[in-house]
């Protein structure tokens, strides 16, 4: 930040640190030893909608990429736009496949990064369930480089006893949001 930048009271945003990212694994082991929450094997990365042909190769890159390290043939990749208008890109693997779902996570917000369009990005969240099958996200918001629990229940309420359950244990593995404010819902996310 320079002199002219203080003086007026400007600030650069933050720098998504993408590396982060890479804590969910042990993050999961932590959560399932102390709460029984298993990864369901989804992820998604949420951005600012992409407009033309920027946006379509965007899609076709991260689509061969993602395609290519699965092994697994077809689309190993769903992108969706919500009612709000945000473009979201939903990643499937076996549940078991923690470590690789991460790894698409990162190559997704990296070739979007690297393509001009870091701004863009907002958040992204890899999906678990309570033992009774209700989810959980550990959603990654980039601007401010933290992490935060989302519980959603039936009729746009949340489960708060477990996001705080969730914050709890998981303060020593993840940065965790301090400002309960910034836990944004993130009702109907792709992979919840």
């Amino acid at each position: 930040m320079g002199l002219w930048d203080v003086l007026f009271g400007r600030s650069k945003p933050a720098q998504p640190d993408l590396d982060r990212l890479f804590g969910l694994p042990s993050a999961a082991i932590a959560l399932q030893a102390a709460a029984g929450l298993t990864p369901t094997g989804a992820g998604s990365v949420c951005f600012a909608s992409i407009e033309g042909g920027a946006f379509a190769r965007i899609q076709q890159e991260v689509r061969a990429l993602l395609d290519a390290d699965s092994g697994r043939g077809g689309a190993a990749v769903e992108f969706s736009q919500d009612g709000y208008g945000y473009s979201w890109l939903l990643s499937r693997r076996a549940p078991d496949e923690l470590p690789s779902l991460v790894n698409d996570l990162h190559a997704v917000n990296a070739a979007l990064r690297d393509s001009g369009f870091g701004p863009q990005l907002l958040c992204s969240l890899a999906a678990f369930h309570t033992p009774g099958r209700h989810p959980l996200a550990l959603v990654y918001l980039y601007k401010r480089g933290t992490f935060y629990p989302f519980a959603p229940l039936p009729g746009q309420k949340r489960d708060s006893p477990l996001e705080l359950q969730v914050r709890a244990v998981l303060q020593d593995d993840l940065n965790i949001e301090p400002d309960l404010s910034r836990w944004f819902p993130l009702w109907g996310a792709p992979g919840l």
